[in-house]
């Protein structure tokens, strides 16, 4: 008789046998610096790009039900009016999370008689999201208007067309104007994935459309709470019938439970605050990390707070944020299938927390790093 858990055990020593096997570790954040093993380090693996300091949560009853049942606090209309002002939509609706905001839009608005069209780089939880919809899902390379449009050419009925602003592993920023061109033109409905530039981008961080001048030609934003703004949910805005559609199909909205209504007050009042200071204080610091990077020649594509240095091979990789780990800098190997095979990358994330000497410290170890592991060579 076969061992039960024979090919799940066999399935675990293959990704480890690849290097991609993953661990957790404890750890403990505390602004610019995250512990591990008691080891004080620099945090350049955070998402609180804005690093706006914490307040008191105020305790607010954690949990009831499912929001249509009994889980609807007076916290979610304000913080939803809100959002909706944020981005100049009718309404907006919160998520537990920026996944389930995804998956939970796209699989309520899109059919099988559908086709969508979503960049080769968009996140898992938009490629989910198509799967789950049923539709005809055609793939345009990155960034590439011309294959967009090519395949656009082709196909007839329903097109819904999906990108994000600021690429998640890669820190590009998505063509969005040139994108909402080939979408207006065809008459295709645009929806954009604005976790990372949400709150970092644009005027008061109004986001990645804001800054390319095409907001009015974004039908439906999906964002996050948890990233630039440093706090918890996702969201989605857009026009109120959408919306309303959401919260009556959304399966991943109807059959879970809300978010405690300390975390949407939380989210308010950083909402409230005057978050343009702190994002042009965040993007001094972007600009002066890049600047330092190509003094010292050390290869990205990114313009963004999201900076990959891309080693390819996975055992090198997990060696690189070794390396890093030792001197101080917390920044983690990203693998496949987070990025395509050989393709392994350390992701930086640069946060208001940072401080310009602790930027400086972090060059100078990675140079270091860039001799001993012979890149760019």
């Amino acid at each position: 008789m076969k061992p039960k858990f024979g090919t799940l055990e066999k399935k675990l020593s293959e990704i480890k046998k690849k290097n991609l096997l993953r661990n957790l570790q404890d750890s403990s954040v505390e602004n610019q610096f995250i512990k591990i093993n008691r080891k004080k380090l620099l945090n350049f693996s955070s998402n609180d790009y804005l690093g706006i300091k914490s307040d008191k949560l105020k305790h607010i009853q954690f949990q009831s039900s499912s929001r249509l049942v009994s889980g609807n606090d007076t916290s979610f209309s304000r913080l939803e009016r809100k959002l909706a002002e944020h981005k100049s939509k009718e309404k907006s609706i919160v998520f537990p999370t920026g996944y389930m905001a995804n998956l939970g839009l796209i699989s309520s608005i899109a059919t099988k008689q559908d086709t969508i069209f979503s960049d080769e780089l968009n996140h898992a939880s938009i490629v989910e999201a198509c799967k789950l919809s049923g539709s005809k899902i055609k793939i345009f390379k990155h960034n590439d208007v011309s294959d967009l449009e090519r395949k656009v050419q082709k196909t007839k009925g329903k097109k819904f067309l999906i990108t994000e602003g600021i690429f998640s592993m890669d820190g590009d920023w998505s063509k969005l104007d040139e994108i909402c061109k080939i979408s207006e033109k065809y008459g295709m409905i645009t929806i954009l994935d604005d976790a990372h530039g949400d709150f970092v981008l644009g005027k008061d961080g109004k986001g990645t459309a804001n800054f390319f001048d095409v907001e009015n030609k974004i039908d439906l934003y999906v964002s996050s709470l948890s990233k630039g703004l440093g706090s918890f949910g996702g969201y989605v805005c857009g026009k109120k019938k959408l919306i309303d559609l959401c919260i009556n199909t959304s399966k991943t909205f109807i059959y879970t439970s809300a978010l405690p209504g300390s975390i949407n007050q939380y989210s308010l009042n950083r909402l409230n605050l005057n978050r343009e200071l702190y994002r042009k204080k965040l993007w001094k610091k972007i600009n002066l990390f890049h600047k330092r990077l190509d003094e010292i020649k050390l290869e990205t594509t990114s313009t963004s707070q999201i900076i990959p240095i891309i080693i390819g091979d996975e055992k090198k990789a997990i060696e690189f944020s070794k390396f890093l780990k030792i001197n101080g800098i917390f920044a983690q190997a990203i693998r496949y299938p987070t990025v395509k095979k050989s393709q392994a990358r350390i992701r930086i994330s640069i946060t208001g927390w940072l401080s310009e000497k602790e930027i400086e410290y972090s060059i100078q170890i990675l140079e270091k790093a860039k001799r001993k592991f012979n890149l760019n060579d």
